[in-house]
Parts: structure tokens; sequence; C-alpha cells
């Protein structure tokens, strides 16, 4: 598969943990590598229309369309309740119009103002950091728990650490990543193996580092949330 027509970039924005993306252009299959799970959801425009992506626990695909420009932001996992408003198991596995959670004229306005922009991505970063300062700043518990998950501690730990039982943990994970703590756990392991058996580990190897309890724990896990093979998975990474 060529990525030729794809461009892509991404850098920090300067919401804390945030990141700002684009990508332009892409072939009709572009569509067949998906979107994978990673803790995260994102602020997107479109041709018109603003989205806000809610994290996902398994891979999306969107439609192909070569001639459609993007662009986002990136909230770091569990911070973009805060911004959105609304807790982030409402949006788990789904895409939204922004109109359907804010104000439709507030949405209208800021469409408005994207579709007008030289840079829309410059717009679509005051906003974060305009509704940033106007918010608390995102609690550290959660911080906490991904970086504890993401360095492979079991949730029983993770809770422990944080000061707090189990089942308040997981009632908090829901509103701030739009599930419980394991399947957070699942899908950051699921980006450590992508980023490890990318890098050129052997699957046997990724699956020890990562935290797979072996080889064909690995491949199911990363079939049932990336809807392919490893294997087929790197293969049709972009550039």
């Amino acid at each position: 598969m060529s990525h030729e027509t794809v461009e892509y970039a991404e850098w920090p924005s300067r919401v804390p943990g945030a990141v700002l993306w684009t990508r332009a252009g892409g072939s009709a299959d572009r569509a067949v590598y998906p979107v994978l799970p990673d803790g995260c959801m994102d602020l997107l425009w479109t041709g018109g229309r603003l989205l806000v992506a809610g994290p996902d626990t398994r891979a999306y695909r969107p439609e192909a369309n070569p001639t459609a420009r993007y662009v986002g932001i990136r909230f770091y996992p569990g911070t973009a309740p805060a911004f959105l408003g609304v807790p982030a198991h409402e949006l788990r596995d789904r895409r939204v119009d922004l109109a359907d959670l804010w104000p439709s004229a507030d949405a209208r306005r800021l469409t408005e103002r994207m579709d007008a922009a030289r840079d829309p991505a410059a717009v679509l970063e005051s906003l974060a950091v305009a509704r940033a300062g106007e918010n608390e700043p995102p609690d550290p518990l959660l911080a906490h728990v991904v970086k504890a998950l993401e360095a492979g501690r079991s949730i029983a730990a993770t809770a422990d650490e944080a000061g707090i039982n189990a089942r308040l943990l997981h009632r908090r994970s829901l509103a701030a990543f739009g599930y419980g703590p394991k399947t957070l756990a699942r899908v950051l392991r699921l980006q450590r193996a992508l980023a490890l058996a990318g890098g050129g580990l052997a699957y046997a190897e990724t699956a020890v580092v990562a935290g797979f309890a072996d080889q064909a724990h690995l491949a199911r896990d990363v079939k049932e949330l990336a809807g392919m093979p490893l294997s087929e998975l790197l293969s049709r990474r972009p550039d």
C-alpha cells in the first residue's frame, strides 16, 4: 500500500499533554488502516464539521475521502471530559458532532471560524487553551492511573498507590477515560506492543516486555482490539 499522497503531522500543544495534528490526502484504500484505541479523545474539524472522537474500545475505520483535510487536537487520557463538559463514557466508541454536546450557536460560530481560518489548528488550539484556563486543572489522580497502568502495574496496586479502593477507581475511570481501568490497561498495553514490535522487536519478546502472558495472548488481544493480526497491522501502518 502506498502512503505517498497522505500527509500527516503532529506536534505538542500548549494544552498540557495534548497533541495537535493535521492530515490531508490519502488514496481510496486509506481507511484500510484503522484508528486504534489509545486512551485518548479528539476534537477534530473537517470540511465544515466539528466532531468529537470518543474513547475507543476497538478499531475505528473512517470512510476514505482523498480530498478531505483534517485538523484535530488529541487530549491526554482523562483530560477531555473537563474540556467538553461530558463524561467520557457517554462518548465511548462514538463520533459525535460538537453541536450535540455544546449549545448549537457556540458550535456553529466555532465551526465558521475554523472554516474561514488560514490556520485552523491555531484556532482549535486557542479554543482549547481558553477552555483549559476556565476549568479546574485535571485531577492528578488521573495522570497517576495512566502512568501506573502504562508501567504495567496491576489495578489493585494502582488503586492502592492512589489511596482509593478499586470500586472508586472504576467509577472515576468511567467518567474520565470512558471505560474501567481493566480496559484502559489493555489499550495501553496494545500501544506498548505496537511500539515495540514496530521497532523491530521479535513478537515473543514483545509479548514479554509489553506485559502479555505469552505470544498467543498478544496475538489474541491485538486481533480483538485492532481487528487484524499484528503482522498485517504493522505491514499496513502508515510511514
